[in-house]
């Protein structure tokens, strides 16, 4: 399943996603028309700084199995079989708490609906952009490439090839650069060069 793979790393807090989510999760769809509405549309997906003061785009993760679907007795959390996205029924939901006592990731909250009904609310992958061939609108908004959408296992291939190939290049640069000092100032250098050509 394809999923919003946070890379923290990346982000600079511009909280673009946040406000992208709640527009795209709004009645009009509009970032005019959603700051006006009655009940104002939430964001799914929060920014929060670490003790170093270094951010964290956090949002569901999809567990599975889901906690918080195991936790809700009225059922309202459930798993959509054909994406594996896990979805609320806001008119089941009786905001007893439980799936944000049992989430992992604090990441359910509980806000007003339409009809001014008010329900747990949580990242649904943007279920309906995708269904219309977009990515969620967080990863569209971001343009560090803190939010990325894409197979886990894939990413991580990624990412771990990426790291292989950087390794090696300390390697070699070991062997032609004898002293150490001289050997970790060359590979920072073209570690440097090589992520300026990938930026």
């Amino acid at each position: 399943m394809k999923t919003v793979i946070v890379k923290p790393e990346r982000c600079v807090g511009c909280h673009q996603c946040s406000f992208q989510c709640a527009v795209a999760h709004s009645t009009s769809k509009t970032s005019m028309g959603a700051i006006s509405e009655s009940i104002l549309s939430k964001p799914r997906i929060r920014i929060y700084l670490s003790s170093g003061k270094e951010n964290f785009p956090n949002k569901c993760r999809h567990c599975e199995p889901a906690p918080c679907e195991m936790a809700c007795i009225t059922k309202a959390i459930y798993r959509e079989t054909k994406s594996g996205i896990v979805l609320i029924n806001q008119d089941r939901c009786i905001n007893c708490g439980m799936c944000a006592m049992a989430c992992p990731f604090a990441v359910v909250r509980y806000y007003p609906y339409i009809l001014n009904r008010e329900a747990a609310h949580k990242c649904d992958q943007c279920i309906d952009r995708q269904k219309e061939g977009k990515v969620p609108a967080c990863v569209e908004a971001c343009k560090v490439g803190a939010l990325l959408f894409d197979e886990v296992n894939k990413k991580m291939d990624e990412d771990a090839e990426k790291l292989a190939s950087l390794i090696y290049l300390g390697i070699r640069q070991r062997v032609a650069e004898p002293d150490t000092f001289s050997s970790l100032v060359a590979y920072k250098q073209k570690l440097n060069e090589i992520r300026r050509r990938q930026s």
